[in-house]
C-alpha cells in the first residue's frame, strides 16, 4: 500500500487547514487504496481567528500540530521526524494556514519564507523524485522552494491574475485552471488544483481533489 504524506497547517481555514479540503484529500486518498501519514510542525500558529465572526483573537495561542491533530483524529507525528524516505508521495491542503503557517505568503507574498521544516521534507521529496500535489493556496509553497533551486514548475492557484502573477515571481509557470481540474508538471511530478480558491461547495471541490489525488498516485509508479 502506497503511503501519501499530508501535511496539514493548523485547523480552520482562517488561520489553519482548510478542513473540507483536508478531509477530502484523507477520503480520495483513502478511496485510492492508499494510507494516509499526517503530520504538522509543532510551532505556534500565525495567529487566531474566530470563524464565527472572521476576526482576529489577540492573546490567543494555539499549537499547529494540536490543532492539525483535531483533523487527524490524533494520529499524526510531528513534521521534524518525518522523511521522504517514509512517503511515497506528498500532498498539501489548503487554507490560510499553509499561507501563514507553513510559510509567510499571507503577509509577504512572493518575496515569502518557507517553514525550515518544511522546506527541508520538498527539497527532499524533489530530490528523491517523489510526486506532490498542492490544493488551493498551498501550490506557493512549492513555488517558493523550486523557485529558489532555480526551477520552474507549472503550477495553479486557479484564475486571479494577482495570484498567478506572484507565482510567476517566484519563478513557476503559471497556469488557470478550474475548480474540478488539476495542472500537472510531468518534468517536476507536481499536481494542483485550486479547490477552495474558486470553489463553491465540497462537491465540485472533490472533483478537483480526488482528480489531483489519482494523477499523483499515478506518478509514483
Amino acid at each position: 500500500m502506497k503511503t501519501v504524506g499530508v501535511c496539514l497547517s493548523g485547523c480552520g481555514y482562517l488561520d489553519g487547514a482548510e478542513i473540507q479540503e483536508a478531509v477530502l484529500t484523507l477520503l480520495a486518498i483513502d478511496q485510492a487504496g492508499a494510507r494516509a501519514y499526517c503530520f504538522a510542525p509543532d510551532k505556534e500558529q500565525s495567529d487566531v481567528i474566530d470563524h464565527l465572526t472572521e476576526t482576529a483573537m489577540p492573546g490567543k495561542v494555539r499549537n499547529v500540530l494540536t490543532e492539525s491533530a483535531r483533523i487527524a483524529r490524533g494520529k499524526i507525528e510531528n513534521l521534524d521526524r518525518v522523511h521522504a524516505a517514509d512517503l511515497d508521495a506528498l500532498v498539501f491542503p489548503g487554507g490560510y494556514g499553509a499561507a501563514k503557517n507553513l510559510c509567510t505568503f499571507a503577509a509577504e507574498g512572493a518575496e515569502c519564507r518557507v517553514d525550515p521544516e518544511v522546506e527541508r521534507l520538498v527539497r527532499e521529496v524533489v530530490d528523491t523524485r517523489r510526486p506532490i500535489a498542492a490544493i488551493c493556496i498551498a501550490p506557493v509553497i512549492v513555488a517558493r522552494v523550486l523557485g529558489q533551486l532555480g526551477l520552474h514548475p507549472r503550477l495553479t492557484l486557479g484564475t486571479d491574475a494577482g495570484l498567478l502573477a506572484a507565482l510567476e515571481a517566484m519563478g513557476a509557470e503559471p497556469v488557470q485552471c478550474g475548480v474540478t481540474e488539476c495542472v500537472e508538471d510531468e518534468p517536476f511530478r507536481i499536481v494542483s488544483t485550486p479547490a477552495y480558491l474558486l470553489g463553491q461547495g465540497p462537491g465540485e471541490v472533490y472533483q478537483g481533489i480526488r482528480g489531483a489525488i489519482e494523477r499523483l498516485l499515478a506518478m509514483t509508479g
